[in-house]
């Protein structure tokens, strides 16, 4: 199912905290706000009553804390980097780890947060795509390399394997629920991973974020 939802990367809340993720709607069971953070996404929240909630294939996603500030945000990126090996513009670059990892920062930093404090837990990088090329081995292997390289460390890291994650990470107290996913999930991610990257090389993605499904 497509949705129909659009969200510009240069839009912030009314706190002034940058917000970039797919949708956002009220789940009555949890008793809270679920934010989903789509790939090449990333969202900042400091909002107590919020979930922020993800599903990886080869995708990596990083959460990030600051445990003072309770500010915590979310990325979802596709591959490690550009098969140029450029990074492109600040629209497009999301989609590839080191701006997706540079911008969550970033905007954390900018709402108030201190990076030496930073909590981050990592998530995802399962060769979940038949293929010689292991795309989400790149990924896992490149987020790991670049937090050595920042001097940031790594609270928790649940890479690799060959099956698709489902991530809820709350933001007010850091906590992360991870489910593996079965066979017909992994079909459907799969599918959606391969359709979104036939999208982002035949498509000029600047601009407006589109949603490629749930």
């Amino acid at each position: 199912m497509s949705v129909g939802l659009a969200l510009r990367q240069s839009e912030p809340d009314s706190t002034g905290v940058l917000q970039a993720a797919g949708r956002r709607f009220f789940d009555a069971a949890a008793g809270a706000w679920m934010v989903k953070v789509f790939p090449g996404e990333f969202y900042v929240s400091r909002n107590p009553d919020e979930v922020l909630v993800t599903v990886l294939g080869s995708c990596v996603s990083a959460c990030i804390r600051d445990p003072a500030t309770r500010i915590a945000g979310m990325n979802h990126f596709m591959l490690a980097h550009h098969e140029t090996g450029q990074w492109g513009d600040s629209q497009k670059s999301t989609r590839f780890g080191n701006f997706a990892m540079e911008k969550l920062i970033n905007e954390l930093m900018k709402a108030g947060c201190r990076r030496e404090r930073m909590e981050i837990k990592v998530f995802g990088g399962g060769n979940v795509i038949d293929s010689n090329n292991l795309v989400g081995s790149d990924n896992a292997d490149f987020v790991m390399s670049y937090l050595k390289a920042e001097g940031l460390k790594c609270a928790v890291s649940d890479l690799g394997g060959t099956q698709p994650r489902r991530i809820h990470y709350y933001p007010a107290t850091g906590r992360v629920v991870r489910r593996l996913l079965g066979s017909a999930d992994k079909y459907a991610v799969t599918r959606d991973e391969k359709e979104y990257g036939s999208r982002l090389k035949s498509q000029d993605t600047a601009g407006d974020i589109e949603l490629f499904g749930e």
